[in-house]
């Protein structure tokens, strides 16, 4: 759970208070004397260096109670759990403990999750929706930009096509920047307890493209294609108000292709995606794993993705499961993290990021030498069984599922710029 503070406004129940153990804690939440997000002092096994120890932490009432459903090999799990988070928490369950455990874990976490939701009730209001108040100046500065451009091409400055895409781009970049300030205002609205930033944000409901439209603009529609033409083309006139406001006659008009455009796309893509799917398992069936080691000396550079500026994956999750080509040392103490052709932990992986090593060379099934099939090394981990991958795995055919099942939800995504 998420820490509240207290402010002038509002106190939260039981802040600061001090407890001997988590059961004195559930006693006085069961008796109303603690709020759940109310930060406490509490002595509770945390693990350090493999060694689970009693120490007196600085916590919330929230992640007392559900730690108290976690396996005490894995030590205090002190952290706000997103569904993001949680799956690193299954997969540290699974690795430090059974299979079983993991079974009777899994189902506590789902009954405390359903009985706390219910007792959360969350819900929200047109005033859990922010607009910034920059939103008005920002649309006009766009306005102002575009009446540019279109001055420049009437003069004869620059092409229909040039003056088209730089319509395109003033709105898009309006769009982006009026998008990161909503989120902003959201995570910082209510104490960063606003109903729809914490639905976004526990990975429970919702997208950023979603909350955009309710409360920034709408953005560019793609017109409906034409027969025998490549790509939908944009609209360049944007719908500016977003779903609080309320659309304009015109702007409702204009969103109704994406409307339809999505009823039309479910009936007829999704076939397309089915068919896909068989002709990649046809392209892919015969690539199963044929032996332990082909014994290569190549590999291929693996570093975080990045898009702009934001990592969008950090290198310690690409390189995860993966066999290191090289010994890999720490690059100030010479340490080795990994020697070559060792499969790649959590542990390890987590190491070599805190090292600050940008790029890590790995075996890859694009580079195995194996005369029929891949070798185990070149594929690295089981992802079913989080162990390294048997011989006989067709691992062609997972691929090609893998591809093809989400792709058939894909083609049934409207387009939105």
């Amino acid at each position: 759970t998420k820490e509240a503070h207290s402010t002038d406004d509002y106190k939260v129940k039981g802040e600061g208070l001090a407890f001997y153990s988590p059961e004195e804690v559930e006693i006085a939440y069961a008796e109303g004397q603690v709020s759940l997000n109310a930060k406490v002092r509490c002595r509770l096994p945390i693990k350090e260096n493999g060694e689970i120890v009693t120490r007196l932490t600085n916590t919330t009432v929230g992640r007392i109670l559900f730690n108290q459903i976690v396996p005490k090999e894995v030590g205090y799990i002190d952290e706000l759990l997103t569904k993001k988070s949680l799956r690193n928490v299954i997969g540290q369950i699974l690795a430090d403990t059974d299979f079983p455990t993991t079974v009777k874990f899994l189902d506590d976490m789902k009954n405390l999750g359903y009985s706390n939701a219910f007792k959360g009730g969350l819900s929200f209001s047109l005033g859990d929706i922010v607009i910034p108040a920059e939103k008005k100046t920002m649309v006009a500065a766009a306005v102002e930009s575009v009446d540019e451009i279109k001055a420049n091409y009437n003069m004869g400055l620059i092409t229909d096509t040039e003056r088209y895409n730089q319509v395109i781009d003033v709105w898009t970049n309006t769009n982006a920047g009026l998008t990161e300030m909503i989120m902003s205002r959201m995570k910082s609205d209510q104490g960063g307890f606003n109903s729809v930033f914490m639905m976004l944000d526990s990975g429970a409901r919702g997208s950023k493209e979603q909350i955009r439209q309710l409360s920034g603009m709408r953005g560019l529609m793609a017109k409906p294609q034409k027969a025998g033409s490549v790509g939908a083309e944009i609209i360049e006139n944007p719908i500016v108000a977003n779903f609080k406001e309320g659309l304009s006659i015109l702007e409702y008009f204009i969103s109704t292709h994406g409307a339809r455009k999505g009823l039309a796309d479910t009936a007829l893509k999704t076939a397309d995606a089915g068919y896909l799917t068989r002709r990649l398992v046809d392209v892919a069936q015969d690539v199963i794993i044929t032996e332990d080691d082909c014994g290569t000396l190549r590999g291929t550079e693996v570093t975080a993705l990045k898009k702009n500026d934001e990592i969008v994956e950090r290198i310690a999750d690409r390189i995860l499961g993966r066999v290191s080509l090289h010994n890999i040392y720490h690059p100030e103490t010479d340490e080795l993290l990994a020697s070559a052709d060792e499969l790649i932990v959590e542990a390890v992986a987590k190491q070599i990021e805190e090292a600050g090593i940008e790029a890590v060379e790995v075996r890859s099934p694009l580079t195995c030498e194996a005369k029929k099939g891949i070798c185990a090394k070149c594929y690295g981990r089981n992802l079913a069984t989080g162990r390294m991958v048997q011989k006989g795995e067709a691992v062609g055919v997972i691929a090609a599922q893998s591809i093809g099942e989400p792709g058939t939800q894909l083609t049934l995504r409207t387009f939105h710029v």
